[in-house]
């Protein structure tokens, strides 16, 4: 019986172990902002267009989703470029956010200029930062 009861307190220890490293590894590691944190304080004033304001008019909502099929459908591109902002008003294309360079952000123009309906492209892509 002695056997067991100091069985029992060594698995007690290691698991009281193991759980106070794991609470002191979770404390341990910083909470960065993410990086996006100024855009979206941007975003939040009404003074820029974001997907909320796109209209809900069945020529809109076609032109987005092919220029979205289109922008997936290229593997070059980065996930940035891949999750890009489309917003279209009346054939009007928005573009925003972060992309890799400006060869992504021509390029993502470029495939929203040859979309079928789209009448202008207004390109608000930023480059990202290193």
């Amino acid at each position: 019986m002695p056997k067991k009861s100091g069985l029992f307190i060594v698995t007690l220890m290691a698991g009281l172990m193991l759980t106070n490293f794991s609470v002191y590894a979770e404390s341990a590691a910083p909470n960065p902002a993410p990086e996006n944190t100024e855009r979206n304080v941007r975003d939040s004033d009404n003074t820029t267009l974001t997907p909320e304001d796109q209209k809900e008019t069945p020529a809109d909502r076609k032109i987005t989703a092919a220029i979205r099929r289109a922008i997936v459908r290229k593997k070059s591109l980065s996930l940035d470029a891949h999750n890009v902002k489309i917003i279209t008003i009346d054939g009007v294309v928005t573009l925003r956010g972060p992309v890799e360079n400006s060869a992504e952000k021509n390029k993502l123009q470029a495939i929203a200029k040859k979309t079928k309906g789209v009448k202008q492209v207004d390109n608000q892509l930023e480059i990202k930062t290193p």
